[in-house]
């Protein structure tokens, strides 16, 4: 379906309820640049990583694209599990595991609260920036503590400049991208105010920083574009 939620005027903050969850997938192809191009990269990083029965996690994993597509790229027997606490986002992805007959788990929980399993790959795509940022050094270091030495997390975020001239001129830039995808200046107005205050992203840096002071080795960027990147932080 396509994405018009943001027509009409918004009544409530951003959250991904039924109505969302309905029309998610068309709206990262619309919203997020090169979303289909970091997502292969993250597949691609994750099998490097990953053994016979290796444990994937893809936290808030919407509607299962991530380990769907992984599962199909993957030539060993994998452990396969999405955690999301918007029922409404699994019940689409339950539709999808059930039309590639896939052996993917969900778990309706939350991400700060699920007690992981040890695993080789964590996966977030556009989650973290959804928590709250006195939460986030909790969720790192449980991430990083369920990880086996030289695991992977493999993150995507919306991100900020340090630079305020540069962080403005790129959010033009990002408006126009979205203009160029058939959404209206109103459209993208009312999606900025559902998600003020809901939606917080760090900047490249303020990541990195994050992800080493909370238990991993390394963090570097493998994806960038305007004011989205993708991180892969090593155990």
């Amino acid at each position: 379906m396509k994405d018009e939620i943001f027509t009409q005027p918004i009544s409530k903050m951003f959250e991904f309820d039924k109505e969302v969850a309905a029309v998610f997938d068309d709206m990262l192809a619309r919203s997020v640049p090169f979303y289909e191009e970091a997502m292969k990269l993250t597949c691609t990083y994750a099998l490097k990583a990953l053994k016979e029965d290796s444990v994937v996690y893809d936290l808030g994993c919407s509607t299962a694209s991530m380990l769907l597509e992984i599962e199909r790229n993957s030539n060993t027997s994998l452990h396969l599990i999405g955690i999301d606490n918007s029922a409404s986002m699994l019940e689409q992805a339950k539709k999808k595991i059930a039309v590639f007959n896939s052996s993917i788990v969900l778990e309706e929980g939350d991400i700060l609260e699920y007690d992981y399993k040890a695993c080789d790959v964590m996966i977030s795509n556009y989650t973290m920036q959804f928590i709250r940022p006195i939460n986030r050094d909790t969720l790192l270091k449980k991430i990083a503590d369920a990880l086996h030495v030289k695991g992977l997390f493999i993150f995507s975020e919306k991100i900020i400049s340090e630079d305020k001239w540069l962080n403005r001129e790129t959010i033009e830039v990002y408006h126009n991208y979205k203009k160029e995808r058939g959404y209206s200046e109103y459209e993208i107005m009312q999606k900025r105010e559902a998600l003020e205050n809901v939606l917080i992203p760090y900047s490249i840096s303020e990541n990195i920083k994050m992800a080493k002071r909370s238990g991993f080795s390394h963090c570097e960027t493998i994806f960038q574009w305007g004011n989205f990147a993708t991180f892969v932080a090593i155990k």
